[in-house]
């Protein structure tokens, strides 16, 4: 269930400050910085094309990927910040962590939602309301997985689903106490309103 790492290309940019960036998107790359690990931070530049590419795929935020820089050994590194252009959206620079395979990281990991057609509730015409299709999890970063996943066989019209209520991957945990809700199965507008006609009628 653990995700493929997927490789990340840049390159060392010289110089730094302002006036490199400026010099490095002039050229038609994204500045950035690789940091941590206790080893002294690193300039970078993408190309802005590669990694707006890899941005509209989503997600980005949330995977671990393996950073290729000519020259340098492979790491391994998540982005925990991407800076945009207020007016125009663009990627302007980007910062990444680098981390171990032993290192516990704070991710959202997307929900999975299977077996429907196992559900009476939504069989009968319910519908699946969900409230998170991502929850934050904390995972080891040699194990982060690709997701997380519901079971809907034989949930019913008014069942709810908790996060207490998911298998979740071994090594990955909540990152919120609460046993928080996921989604749950409501009923079809037409049966509500049926309810309620007669409700009205026995108060009558």
């Amino acid at each position: 269930m653990a995700k493929e790492i997927p490789d990340l290309q840049a390159t060392v940019r010289s110089g730094t400050g302002k006036g490199a960036a400026r010099q490095a998107r002039r050229e038609g790359y994204v500045p950035g910085i690789v940091y941590g690990d206790g080893k002294e931070p690193v300039s970078i530049n993408m190309n802005f094309n590669y990694l707006l590419k890899r941005l509209k795929q989503g997600r980005f935020l949330s995977t671990l990927w393996n950073l290729k820089v000519e020259g340098q050994d492979d790491v391994r590194v998540i982005c925990r910040s991407v800076q945009r252009d207020v007016v125009k959206d663009m990627p302007t620079h980007v910062d990444f962590m680098r981390l171990h395979r032993t290192s516990r990281i704070n991710l959202f990991i997307h929900v999975d939602f299977v077996n429907h057609e196992a559900s009476p509730g939504i069989k009968r015409g319910g519908t699946l309301v969900v409230v998170r299709n991502e929850v934050e999890l904390e995972v080891l970063a040699s194990d982060i997985p690709d997701h997380i996943t519901v079971d809907l066989t034989g949930k019913q019209i008014g069942d709810v689903i908790h996060i207490n209520d998911v298998t979740l991957p071994n090594g990955a945990k909540p990152t919120i106490d609460r046993n928080f809700v996921i989604a749950n199965v409501s009923a079809p507008s037409g049966l509500v309103s049926a309810d309620n006609a007669d409700g009205d009628d026995a108060a009558e």
